[in-house]
């Protein structure tokens, strides 16, 4: 069992940056891959970066590709997004979900909004 704790989010201004967390409890966290995925009113949940074990293969969509960026570290069992120039578009609840073979965990969320 894995549980996850995002935190981070908040109301920023167009052009900003913003750094979100989550942190994993429960054992084998390297072991998961780790991603990021937003969701904004009315629209379905999507992928917003994702980060393999060792970290050395990351995926991100051609939306957030050169603004976000995700890391981790195993130590800390800990997942980060930085999200910089950001616009009004990334405005959505972020979830953190890790995943192994046919196994998903997600967490609670956190609201981002991009606002002036």
């Amino acid at each position: 069992q894995v549980q996850l704790v995002e935190s981070g989010g908040a109301l920023v201004q167009p052009g900003g940056s913003l750094r979100l967390s989550c942190v994993a409890s429960g054992s084998a966290f390297s072991s998961y891959a780790m991603s990021w995925y937003r969701q904004a009113p009315g629209e379905e949940r999507e992928l917003v970066a994702r980060i393999y074990t060792t970290g050395s293969t990351v995926i991100y969509p051609d939306s957030v590709k050169g603004r976000f960026t995700i890391s981790r570290d195993n130590v800390k069992n800990t997942v980060y997004l930085q999200m910089n120039s950001v616009r009004s578009e990334d405005t959505a609840v972020y979830y953190c979900n890790a995943f192994r073979y046919t196994t998903n965990y997600w967490g609670q969320g956190t609201q981002v909004t991009v606002s002036s």
